[in-house]
C-alpha cells in the first residue's frame, strides 16, 4: 500500500489548483481569484472600508496583492468610491458579477464532483479545527 501524503501536501496542491483554475476562468472577465474575492466582500457590504476588505481577506493574500486587486476592480469599473476609503459596486460591476457567478457555480460543481456534501462539510470542519488548534497555540511547537 502506498503511503498517504500529509495534509499539508494536499492543502497546498488544492489551493494551487483552485487558484490556477479560477484565474484561468476569471481571466475572461479581467479578474483574478483575489479580485473576485474583493468584489464579493464589496457586494456583501456596500460602502465597505478598505481596511475591512484587507481584514476579511488577510488569510487569502498579502497587503500588496490585496491593494493591487482593489486598484484593479476600481480601474476596471467594477467598483467605485462613494467616499474616501470606501468601496461599492457600480451598477455595471453588479451586472458583470452576476455573469461571473454563473461560471463560479459551474466551477464549484466541477470541484465537488464525486464528493458528497457531508464529506465536504466534514473536511471544512476538520480544517477549521486544525486552524483553531494551531492559531490558538502560543508555544510555537516548543
Amino acid at each position: 500500500m502506498k503511503p498517504m501524503k500529509p495534509i499539508g501536501y494536499w492543502l497546498n496542491r488544492t489551493d494551487k489548483a483552485l487558484t490556477r483554475y479560477m484565474n484561468d476562468m476569471l481571466g475572461g472577465f479581467g479578474l483574478t481569484r483575489i479580485a473576485w474575492q474583493v468584489l464579493n466582500v464589496i457586494q456583501d457590504t456596500p460602502g465597505v472600508h478598505d481596511a475591512e476588505v484587507r481584514s476579511v481577506l488577510a488569510a487569502n493574500a498579502d497587503l500588496a496583492t490585496l491593494t493591487e486587486a482593489v486598484d484593479a476592480v476600481l480601474a476596471d469599473g467594477w467598483a467605485t468610491r462613494p467616499a474616501p476609503d470606501r468601496l461599492t459596486l457600480t451598477p455595471d460591476g453588479r451586472r458583470r458579477l452576476n455573469e461571473v457567478a454563473v461560471r463560479v457555480d459551474a466551477f464549484r460543481e466541477l470541484s465537488m464532483t464525486g464528493i458528497p456534501l457531508d464529506e465536504y462539510h466534514t473536511a471544512v470542519h476538520v480544517l477549521e479545527r486544525m486552524c483553531g488548534n494551531l492559531e490558538g497555540s502560543t508555544d510555537g511547537g516548543s
